[in-house]
């Protein structure tokens, strides 16, 4: 009954074919060849005796899984010694030298409390080795000293014979001796049908006997099987540093940089001013402290385990919460095709041919019924199918007199009526049905092509009689009812999908087809092998980077092409999700950005991945990805404020300590000022911890999730930063100049009325003025180039600051007189003097707030007027590792240009030829007018992206020729459309998809009244990806690309109308150009 026709072979995938054992051990229909276990593979002898056991268990080791683990004590020290533990271990032995126990108990505080998060993230995840091990039993019947005997699996050595059965696993790499028996390997391969392997065929260790018994041979043990080699591949590689562990170290040495270059400046300087060397000491580590950023870590781990909350709740379980990191800027999907792309289940299809009169599909499912057990649970995947498509209701006054069950050997089920494999049915029919065996043989041909599986039925009326074909039925594995809107949604958020299967080519291209992924489906034939430690070659991603970026999809693909195909990408700086559900996806899962394992994955892929999803199909991914862009944003927030207010402090306490001497100015009656200013170490750390602690609600603000992958623009965000920084540290330090000037008569202070300010309370109003600045500064960061009001802050960050405001605030006010740190501190509501203060210190900030929100848009605006650090084409470059498409080292980066967008638009296009085909109310003239402009747009989006692709070359001449002009595609949109050239230098690209969009539009608009309402409604997503297409072609043009070519040298033009501007607009989800709904949908905050 488990159908295999000639014209559709079965699926071929890591099942068919062993893989490389020991050296020199070669397999030719089970016999061995080489200086491996040959005189004991062959076929029928394979009798061991106790002592040659013995031998060949020391050659090649016990027939078990190697596993490398790390103890976890080693873990947590390991994340007491890297670069900023380092720091923190630095200053905390200073502070205990110098006696500061109170500054030393919150360093060491701070310091195991991100070790512990390091070493619970680290080791909370799944051991992917430990849970494929334990997937194998480790019993086998094997036959030793002339004797069969049930011993422990892990013993059996190549050249053992062992008895597999039905229900039994499969202890190690056999070859089948004789028979045939259909194996399980849905949890080596993620296929559903058993597989049917013959004499000479090797099954593999994992695999489950559901049918038959066999003798077999061992040909492979260990770390040489399929189970092996997967176990190998899972613990190469893993030590490198995550992304954003590597983005966060380079801020961090940035700032630490700054700090130590100004701090140890400040400590000379004070020293060459008879300043004590305890002192100086003890506040040039206080400034060191208070100026490193110490509590990122927690803040961007506590971000991501609320984000990693929000992401369960739409079915998404995170194992490893930098993957959400990964999630935001990933670009490439490689997805499993069965179980995740499909059903994973075999559903009969429309498609019946029949040869019987008057015999439709139900009188076929029928007569295939009564080839089963009908009344009886179904017996295997076949049954299954047969039974559940029957109307099972119209057998009830039939009765079965006789059933043979599936035989392995014949292939079939036999009564009076017999179903099973084409070929074997075929052999039945007498000489006279020739007609029918050609037709039938050609119909399975014809099936197979498209991956289409057959079963063919037929009958006789006798015991007797002849048999006569009734028909084939035909299945397959169909596709999610909501994949292909899924992949459609992934291509709009800039993600690139590609099927990885194990299933035959047939079958993935059938299945691409259906998704609307193309056609371009590879073998893995071409890629190369892991060395013999299961490494990649070095030259992997240069030499295959192309052909994979290319590919739709691969199919027949072993766990190590898999791994290979991920790495492959990974090498050229993309940004790679994986998902998968069987032990072979376990290594590729563990070696993308982000392995996803589906609803229903093995252990062992579980363990592998970053995220478990628990619900069917891949749209989980895409509310995952939304999801993941907004935690990106919190922490892209945090981390522009966290820098500003780092720069701010530093600064502000250098200058003040050069520039500002207090006793250089005239002071308050009776007072004796100090010869530098500082801050009590108090008064520091609360501003540290009242201001980071608090940050923490920013896990829940309200953000607006990028259309393209995340990726981060540092040197972008260090400008920004510098700007909210340096204007927060100039006002501070204007406050403190005044302050310190306040007894002067001729002083601000005493022109406005204020009078003049004791020393105590000058060190307590610069006490407020920085802490309230520090938030203040938090809400214009976080709204990017938007004015502070352009995005709602969520309550919860809205009441956390406003407490800590209103605690700081209280603090200043009501502080106690006296001194701290040999400092005078004193209430700035206390008498005597002015105990407005408070008031006045807000209404300054707020002031300066709006200052410092109108500077930071108007960096930004000059950034984007210049294109100053690729800030309009960075995200347009739909790779992480590059900010341009000439980025040096990624020769694929200017191929990642417009990739998705044309996908999405020959998505859009086909959706629109598609519903053409079905329309009723359209005359024949006018459809083929627009299935015309259909054609051309498709086409144009062709000539666009090879354009941007060439142009953007780093050999090719950056400065258009400005002599060719723009085509007119009014009438000669034909050389387009039969594939003409790319545009000359000076043409620009995204007129040829304008000018298409407007024939199109002018085609639809000719069309009667009565036939728009059933065509324009699939033209809007048509016209919607042209738009987002077009603004992408013209961010790479000339300045004047609205008025035409050839306006001068080439360069990102931008600004409100401009062609960057727009294409960004894309990239932040503007409503811009968005006819029917497109990818210009703007995201509501989340």
């Amino acid at each position: 009954m488990a159908a295999r026709a000639p014209g559709a072979p079965p699926p071929a995938g890591p099942h068919d074919t062993a893989p490389a054992g020991p050296p020199g051990a070669g397999t030719a229909g089970g016999v061995s060849t080489g200086d491996g276990p040959s005189k004991h593979a062959q076929a029928g002898d394979g009798e061991e005796d106790g002592g040659e056991a013995s031998a060949l268990l020391h050659q090649w080791g016990r027939n078990e899984l190697e596993e490398k683990t790390t103890p976890s004590w080693l873990v947590y020290v390991r994340q007491l010694h890297q670069p900023m533990p380092i720091m923190i271990w630095i200053a905390a032995i200073i502070e205990a030298a110098i006696q500061n126990w109170a500054d030393f108990g919150i360093l060491m505080g701070i310091q195991f409390i991100n070790a512990t998060l390091g070493w619970y993230e680290t080791t909370k995840a799944g051991n992917a080795v430990a849970a494929l091990k334990a997937s194998l039993k480790p019993q086998a019947t094997a036959r030793r000293d002339g004797s069969w005997a049930t011993m422990d699996a892990a013993l059996l050595v190549p050249g053992d014979l062992v008895l597999l059965g039905s229900g039994a696993s499969v202890p190690a790499d056999c070859v089948i001796n004789h028979g045939t028996v259909d194996v399980d390997q849905s949890a080596l391969t993620g296929e559903s049908l058993p597989v049917t392997l013959n004499a000479g065929e090797s099954a593999k260790m994992g695999a489950t006997v559901v049918r038959g018994e066999t003798e077999a041979t061992v040909e492979f043990t260990g770390r040489n099987t399929f189970f092996g080699k997967t176990a190998s591949l899972l613990q190469v590689g893993g030590n490198e540093l995550g992304h954003l562990q590597r983005i966060l170290l380079t801020i961090m040495a940035v700032l630490l940089g700054a700090s130590f270059l100004l701090c140890f400046t400040a400590f000379g300087y004070l020293l060459g001013n008879h300043t004590s060397f305890k002192d100086a000491l003890q506040f040039t580590v206080v400034l060191l402290v208070a100026s490193i950023p110490i509590a990122i870590e927690i803040v961007c781990t506590t971000t991501l385990a609320l984000g990693s909350r929000q992401l369960s709740k739409h079915g998404a379980i995170v194992t490893r919460l930098a993957a959400i990191e990964d999630m935001a800027g990933m670009n490439m999907l490689c997805s499993d095709k069965t179980g995740t792309l499909t059903l994973n289940k075999m559903v009969i299809q429309d498609d019946t041919p029949t040869y019987l009169p008057g015999l439709g599909q139900a009188g076929l499912l029928l007569l295939a019924a009564q080839a089963a057990r009908w009344r009886e649970p179904p017996r295997d995947a076949l049954d299954t199918l047969v039974l559940g498509a029957a109307e099972l209701g119209a057998l009830e006054g039939t009765t079965q007199l006789d059933y043979m069950p599936f035989d392995a050997r014949a292939k079939r089920t036999e009564g009076t009526v017999t179903k099973g494999a084409p070929h074997i049915i075929v052999a039945l029919l007498p000489p006279s049905e020739a007609p029918v065996r050609a037709a039938v043989e050609a119909a399975v041909r014809s099936f197979g092509q498209r991956g289409i599986r057959c079963l063919a039925v037929a009958k006789t009326d006798s015991q007797d009689g002849p048999w006569r074909m009734a028909g084939l039925l035909t299945f397959l594995d169909p596709p999610r009812p909501d994949t292909k809107q899924t992949i459609d949604r992934a291509l709009e958020f800039g993600v690139d999908v590609k099927m990885i299967t194990g299933d035959h080519l047939l079958i993935a291209k059938e299945t691409s087809r259906v998704l609307g992924l193309g056609t371009n489906i590879q073998e893995p034939s071409h890629l190369p092998t892991v060395d013999a430690e299961g490494k990649p070659p070095k030259d992997l991603g240069v030499k295959y980077g192309k052909i994979i970026m290319e590919a739709d999809g691969f199919a027949q693909v072993y766990p190590e092409h898999k791994y290979l195909i991920v790495e492959a990408l990974r090498q050229n700086g993309f940004a790679v999700g994986m998902t998968g559900d069987g032990v072979n996806d376990a290594p590729a899962l563990k070696r993308a950005d982000v392995g996803v394992a589906v609803q229903g994955a093995t252990d062992a892929a579980r363990a592998a991945a970053d995220i478990v999803l628990t619900q069917p199909g891949l749209s989980t991914i895409i509310e995952a990805i939304i999801v993941a862009r907004s935690i990106f944003q919190r922490m892209q927030n945090f981390i522009n404020y966290r820098i500003a207010a780092t720069l701010q402090l530093l600064t502000f306490f250098f200058i003040a300590v050069l520039a500002f001497p207090p006793s250089a100015y005239a002071a308050a009656p009776g007072q004796v000022w100090p010869e530098y200013f500082k801050m009590p170490v108090l008064m520091l750390m609360l501003i540290t911890l009242l201001n980071d602690g608090t940050l923490i609600s920013i896990g829940y603000d309200r953000v607006q999730p990028s259309h393209m992958p995340e990726k981060w623009n540092l040197r972008a965000l260090f400008t920004i930063s510098i700007v909210l920084g340096m204007v927060a540290c100039g006002s501070s330090l204007l406050l403190l100049w005044a302050a310190l000037d306040s007894w002067r008569p001729g002083g601000i202070f005493q022109t406005w009325g204020i009078g003049g300010v004791p020393y105590g309370k000058i060190t307590t109003l610069i006490y407020l003025k920085v802490s309230v600045s520090d938030f203040l500064t938090l809400f214009s960061a976080r709204t990017h180039e938007g004015f502070f009001w352009s995005v709602r802050p969520s309550p919860i960050l809205l009441g956390a600051a406003l407490c800590a405001l209103s605690l700081s605030t209280a603090l200043a006010c009501a502080w106690p007189r006296g001194t701290l740190d040999k400092q005078p501190v004193d209430g700035l509501a206390r008498p005597p003097g002015n105990t407005l203060l408070p008031l006045w210190v807000w209404l300054y900030c707020v002031f300066w707030w709006f200052v410092q929100d109108l500077l930071k848009v108007a960096a930004y605006w000059v950034m984007h007027r210049y294109n100053i650090f690729d800030i309009n084409t960075h995200q347009l470059v739909n790779m992480r590792e590059a900010a341009r498409p000439e980025e040096p080292g990624r020769p694929l980066a200017a191929a990642s240009v417009g990739l998705t967008e044309t996908k999405l638009l020959h998505h859009r296009i086909a959706d629109a030829a598609a519903a053409l085909e079905r329309a009723s109310a359209v005359p024949a003239g006018q459809l083929a007018r627009v299935s015309q402009g259909l054609a051309l747009a498709r086409s144009s989006a062709r000539v666009v992206r090879e354009s941007i692709s060439r142009r953007s070359q780093p050999h090719v001449s950056r400065r258009g020729s400005g002599a060719s002009g723009a085509p007119s595609h009014g009438g000669g949109g034909g050389d387009v459309e039969e594939g003409g050239a790319p545009p000359e230098g000076g043409v620009l690209p995204g007129l040829y998809v304008r000018e298409t969009m407007e024939a199109l539009r002018e085609a639809a608009e000719a069309l009667p009244a009565e036939a728009r309402p059933e065509i324009e409604p699939h033209l809007g997503p048509v016209h919607a990806a042209a738009h987002h297409l077009h603004n992408v072609a013209r961010a790479f043009q000339l300045p004047g690309s609205e008025s035409g070519p050839g306006a001068g040298p080439e360069r990102v033009s931008s600004g409100g109308s401009g062609a960057a501007a727009a294409a960004m607009e894309h990239v932040r989800g503007s409503t811009a150009g968005d006819a029917g709904g497109g990818v210009g949908r703007r995201s509501r905050p989340v």
